[in-house]
């Protein structure tokens, strides 16, 4: 299976995760409601990680649920894990197999709290570790990138998030999601098209806010660890503290600017972008005005409510950082320096 098929499956596999989990995750809502759950403690690495970011948005907007993610040097190297009463602590990890991610699932249970791992291999030692499993049905991902288990992260963290609220529309709203990725997927010629315009590109910056402050964080990530550009992900806010002093004309900005309570100040920085630097914007939306800014328009579906457009638009960020690493003349199977899984202490 080749890494542009893995990306291919996503709507299989996030309506398969919808079917297959729901009664799983509704005991998991319960059981965290009976044990009254102050916040949510995560721990996670690399795009699990930006899973992470994800939730750490979504829960504390529709379910007022704090998020911290964890800091697992703390429970391996330094031995002075927090206190984590009340906690609900979370690994969320595609393998399961990492010592850190581990070490802190223990450290919770040792304490006490509800622990639950998020993973797609239920047998492994993250899910061994915790009191409750959420399985993220991808299926096997050969390709070292990770592309549909990072949907399926957002995906399982979307239902617990509907879970906790119990609102039918919001359930309704997940059905919905699979058709929404196809129709993103239907982008794939036009990224073929568009990606060799940046066949010589070295560094960018990467933006997003809000919820798709995880996006930013994961379309860098593909970018990285795929054709080896030097891509730095930013909120917007912090870019204007100091980072945007980098940008001079003809400067690489990637941009998720999507409907919703943060358009209007991402709207204000492409401009700002396009009128004073000059700079080559690639921007990935649904409103038609921040598309008509940039030299590289990448267009999503209408009506995707803004809370489930992290899951929809990372798949064109993901083809345009396949297709950009063809036209750079690098391997998509096989990265160099990485592996599939990746242990850390």
């Amino acid at each position: 299976m080749t890494l542009h098929a893995e990306i291919f499956e996503q709507p299989a596999s996030l309506e398969r995760l919808l079917r297959t989990q729901r009664p799983a995750v509704e005991a998991i809502a319960e059981e965290i409601h009976r044990r009254q759950i102050s916040y949510a403690f995560l721990a996670a690495r690399g795009t699990s990680d930006n899973a992470g970011r994800y939730a750490n948005y979504l829960w504390g907007a529709a379910n007022g649920l704090p998020l911290a993610l964890a800091t697992p040097s703390l429970f391996t190297y330094y031995h002075q894990p927090p206190r984590l009463k009340d906690a609900l602590v979370i690994g969320v990890s595609q393998s399961g197999q990492s010592p850190d991610i581990v070490s802190v699932i223990e450290e919770g249970r040792r304490q006490g709290c509800l622990t639950l791992a998020i993973t797609n291999l239920p047998g492994s030692p993250l899910a061994r570790a915790a009191d409750m499993v959420l399985d993220i049905q991808a299926g096997t991902e050969n390709a070292v990138a990770a592309t549909k288990t990072y949907t399926a992260e957002l995906m399982a963290i979307a239902m617990l998030s509907t879970a906790l609220d119990g609102s039918p529309q919001r359930w309704d709203e997940l059905t919905r999601l699979p058709g929404w990725v196809a129709q993103a997927l239907a982008l794939d010629d036009d990224l073929v098209r568009m990606t060799p315009r940046y066949r010589f590109m070295q560094h960018c910056v990467v933006i997003g806010r809000g919820y798709n402050y995880a996006t930013a964080f994961e379309w860098s990530l593909k970018l990285k660890e795929l054709t080896y550009v030097v891509a730095e992900p930013y909120s917007s806010a912090d870019f204007l503290h100091g980072p945007i002093a980098m940008i001079a004309q003809g400067f690489p900005v990637m941009v998720v600017a999507v409907r919703g309570h943060v358009l209007d100040a991402l709207l204000d920085l492409l401009r700002y972008l396009s009128k004073q630097h000059k700079a080559e914007l690639v921007v990935i939306s649904d409103s038609d005005e921040a598309l008509s800014l940039a030299q590289s328009p990448i267009p999503l579906p209408a009506g995707v409510p803004e809370w489930l457009t992290p899951l929809v638009s990372i798949v064109p960020a993901q083809l345009f950082a396949y297709h950009l690493t063809l036209a750079k003349g690098y391997s998509t199977e096989a990265p160099r320096s990485i592996q599939k899984v990746t242990e850390t202490q």
